[in-house]
C-alpha cells in the first residue's frame, strides 16, 4: 500500500503522483476523480465499488475544512461488513490513513480536496 507523501488545499501526492481532483485510494489501486451524486455529501451509491473491497478500514477526508456530509447509511453498511469507518477533515483523514497502512491494516481513504 501507498503513503500519502503530501496533501494541501486541493492537491495530493501518492507514489510519487500528484493529484488535483478528489479521489479513493485502495490496497490496490488509486482510482482518480472521484465524483460523488452531491458534492459536498457521501451516500453509499458514491462509494459501493468498495463494498466489494477487501479492506478492515474506511477513512474519509471531508475538505480542507471538512464540509463534506457522510450519510449515515454509509457508516452502518460498512460497518455491518466489518470495516471501521474514520470520518475526519482531509488533512487529520491523511494522517489517519498513514498510520494505518505503517501498521499494515488494509485499508481505502476516500478524499475530497478542497473545501
Amino acid at each position: 500500500m501507498k503513503l500519502v507523501e503530501h496533501y494541501d488545499f486541493g492537491t495530493i501526492v501518492i507514489g510519487g503522483k500528484r493529484y488535483f481532483r478528489d479521489l479513493i485510494v485502495t490496497p490496490t489501486r488509486v482510482i482518480e476523480n472521484w465524483w460523488r451524486r452531491e458534492g459536498h455529501r457521501v451516500c453509499l451509491e458514491d462509494i459501493c465499488d468498495l463494498l466489494n473491497e477487501d479492506i478492515e478500514y474506511l477513512v474519509i477526508g471531508t475538505g480542507y475544512s471538512g464540509l463534506v456530509e457522510v450519510d449515515e447509511e454509509v457508516v452502518k453498511e460498512f460497518d455491518r461488513r466489518g470495516v471501521k469507518v474514520i470520518i475526519k477533515p482531509s488533512r487529520e483523514a491523511v494522517k489517519e490513513y498513514n498510520r494505518l497502512v505503517r501498521e499494515g491494516r488494509k485499508v481505502a481513504l476516500a478524499i475530497h480536496l478542497t473545501c
